[in-house]
């Protein structure tokens, strides 16, 4: 892995309170495990925003269609991500539409260091704001929200001047099959709702008023009151 992938896998988010006056970065979530992490400029980002294309679809609808990519009506899951590692695996490759390929590459950027849990709940944060009205309302504009604006944006990878190179091709087709049953109506069970989150080695101040409910790896997730 050259020093470009490695810079970004350590690639650092910060979240963004919406107000009246748009967006200000407040957090900084990274998938970096390394503490080490200069974070002076991830601090400045924050998680972006999207909702147009996505919103129109119902994840019902789809999930109905009954794709290798989504649990039968007979499947019950009471907790914990919608599939394992070795689910994934078995699957065979994903495919989608560019709402489906923006979840890849921010699941790839953002989460590629986690555990399948830790992804499925990073997958779990952009599509809860995909459904939560203060956000736009589809997959690519909450993932580039901001974008064009150096380091602030939503996600640090799309602003910070670096071409998005995708070396670990493996991981990026696992991550494209849990954006694909996410997008394909899987369960959120991890999150709680969740519509943050940040590196466990911060502690930005919106993090002492909005509620917990979740850490998972290097991940703490709140969820806007």
């Amino acid at each position: 892995m050259g020093q470009l992938s490695i810079r970004r896998s350590l690639c650092a988010i910060a979240f963004c309170v919406m107000s009246g006056t748009g967006a200000t970065a407040d957090v900084v979530a990274a998938t970096s495990t390394d503490p080490t992490l200069d974070l002076n400029a991830s601090l400045a980002s924050v998680m972006s925003t999207e909702h147009t294309a996505f919103s129109a679809v119902s994840p019902l609808r789809l999930s109905a269609i009954g794709s290798v990519f989504s649990r039968n009506s007979d499947t019950v899951i009471s907790s914990g991500a919608p599939y394992t590692t070795a689910d994934l695996d078995r699957m065979p490759r994903a495919r989608g539409g560019r709402q489906w390929a923006c979840l890849t590459e921010a699941l790839y950027f953002e989460a590629r260091g986690e555990s399948t849990d830790g992804q499925f709940a990073v997958a779990e944060v952009i599509l809860n704001r995909v459904d939560d009205p203060r956000y736009p309302s589809n997959v690519c504009d909450v993932v580039n929200q901001g974008t064009g604006r150096r380091f602030a944006c939503q996600f640090t990878y799309t602003c910070d001047g670096q071409p998005e190179d995708i070396n670990d091709t493996a991981i990026h087709r696992r991550l494209g099959k849990i954006a694909r049953v996410m997008i394909d109506g899987a369960p959120r069970n991890l999150t709680s709702g969740a519509t943050h989150y940040h590196a466990d080695w911060v502690s930005p101040n919106w993090a002492r008023v909005f509620p917990q409910t979740a850490q998972i790896g290097t991940h703490i997730f709140y969820r806007q009151n």
